[in-house]
């Protein structure tokens, strides 16, 4: 097994650890446990605030200690194979949110420093640090990625199919527990890579390479897909009325995703990085303008909506990343604790979508899984279309202020 098929697996294994955490962690834990959306969103904002701290010190620690990164990659692992059964294994009761939050620590902590580690070491996984190596790196990286975010959203429904009590939310995390201990067997020769050592990071050295420019947009970019990716199954279950094709059009919109990296980086070897980010933020623009026009029980409407955003994102996991990587290398910067502020930044959009929000839906009156009035749906409408188009706006907005990049 070569080495970039085994990066793909880890990816894989990190992506089909977020999707719980970010999609059905909502739903979960409002129809399984009855916690309200308000209190839920609270403890994610809290969270948040502890990886304010958390992140950049994983940051650091791989940076400090390069020799070790098979261990950290094992803890990552470790994590998640304990984390998973646990969560989703947690019956209602009146503590069942203090039991939870702990879980979610460890499995937070353990998706940080796996996301860490790996994007960190971009410029030493790849063959070289030439632009178009970070970027063939980052295919292979994001096509895992999004492998695992599409067998993550179906798997519940296939374990229900497969005879799993209830939602399927039991079994799968057992599944979850045992994808991540045999991903951690078959990767163990990614880490024995010698790491690329950088110059120690600071706020002028990450100005002068560009590379807080894009920490920025990497915020403003990730607001509007947090909250599409925290309200997707309500706005299709509660809004569409589709509740049986949540599943599948949760992996039509990935499937688009991953078909697309391909494409991507194809166009960005030919015309550069922020060129083609240019072309696919409209894409994403566009589909939120048009989920803002769907009625209730528009399945077509919506599926060629998953195609066009599934697509923006495909470019979006693809690009910002790399272009940091690149600007990192360039600057000859240490990596790993500036992807620690960069995973931070990822999931403190994703916190505040959850912390402002739910707790507003909650306030609308909405309420996942019964009938809710025209005000409650035409707030999770506003939410879900019409909040991301204005945040992708700016964003787009943003990215041209951005210096041309070639790939080449």
């Amino acid at each position: 097994m070569m080495l970039y098929p085994r990066i793909s697996l880890y990816a894989l294994m990190l992506a089909s650890a977020g999707i719980p955490l970010y999609i059905h962690l909502p739903q979960y834990a409002a129809t399984d446990l009855g916690i309200g959306l308000g209190a839920l969103g609270g403890v994610l904002l809290a969270i948040r605030l502890f990886d304010l701290v958390q992140d950049p010190l994983i940051g650091w620690a791989v940076d400090r200690w390069p020799q070790k990164q098979s261990s950290f990659a094992w803890l990552a692992a470790g994590g998640l194979a304990v984390g998973f059964p646990l969560l989703f294994g947690l019956q209602a009761s009146p503590y069942v949110l203090a039991k939870m939050i702990p879980i979610l620590l460890l499995l937070f902590s353990a998706y940080s420093l796996g996301m860490i580690l790996l994007y960190g070491r971009s410029t030493s996984l790849a063959k070289s640090a030439e632009p178009r190596a970070v970027m063939t790196l980052a295919a292979f990286r994001e096509s895992g990625m999004l492998i695992g975010v599409i067998l993550a959203a179906i798997a519940p429904a296939l374990l229900v199919g497969m005879g799993a009590a209830g939602q399927g939310y039991g079994a799968f995390g057992l599944l979850l527990g045992a994808v991540a201990i045999v991903t951690a067997l078959l990767t163990r020769p990614v880490w024995s890579q010698p790491a690329v050592a950088g110059r120690p990071l600071s706020y002028a050295s990450l100005s002068q390479s560009g590379a807080t420019s894009l920490l920025i947009l990497a915020v403003l970019n990730s607001l509007p897909v947090a909250l599409t990716s925290t309200l997707f199954l309500f706005f299709v279950q509660d809004y569409l009325n589709l509740p049986k094709l949540a599943g599948p059009l949760l992996v039509l919109f990935f499937l688009s995703a991953g078909l697309s990296v391909p494409l991507w980086t194809l166009v960005s070897h030919r015309i550069g990085a922020k060129a083609t980010l240019l072309i696919a933020m409209p894409l994403a623009i566009a589909s939120f303008v048009g989920a803002g026009f769907l009625n209730p029980g528009n399945a077509y409407g919506f599926a060629l909506i998953c195609l066009a955003s599934g697509a923006a994102l495909g470019a979006d996991m693809l690009l910002l990343p790399a272009l940091f990587s690149i600007a990192l290398t360039k600057a000859g910067l240490s990596a790993g604790t500036a992807f620690g502020i960069w995973s931070f930044a990822g999931k403190l959009a994703l916190a505040l979508a959850a912390a402002v929000t739910l707790p507003l839906l909650q306030a609308f009156g909405f309420t996942p899984g019964t009938h809710n009035t025209p005000e409650a749906l035409s707030a999770l409408v506003a939410a879900y279309a019409i909040l991301p188009c204005v945040l992708k706006s700016a964003a787009f907005c943003y990215a041209l202020r951005l210096p041309s990049e070639s790939s080449s």
